[in-house]
């Protein structure tokens, strides 16, 4: 199972990075486990300044920007 984190405050940006990882997810046909990580603390413990970020597997990938669910199926592939 793919654990797919949106780091973000929960700004609209942090709900379409979120939209488009599950279409990404859903696409492919893989399980998955979205969780959005809000808390200020914990987004900077994965090293990101600026958000939405999207890491998978609790590695990040995207730093401060919306990804298209295509760059994000390159992610989860």
């Amino acid at each position: 199972m793919k654990k797919i984190q949106i780091l973000g405050t929960g700004c609209p940006k942090c709900k379409k990075l979120a939209e488009a990882a599950e279409e990404a997810a859903k696409s492919l046909g893989i399980p998955y486990e979205i969780k959005k990580v809000t808390a200020i603390n914990d987004i900077i413990a994965f090293g990101v300044m600026a958000t939405p970020s999207l890491a998978v597997d609790g590695k990040v990938v995207v730093i401060g920007r919306v990804a298209t669910a295509d760059e994000i199926k390159k992610f989860l592939a």
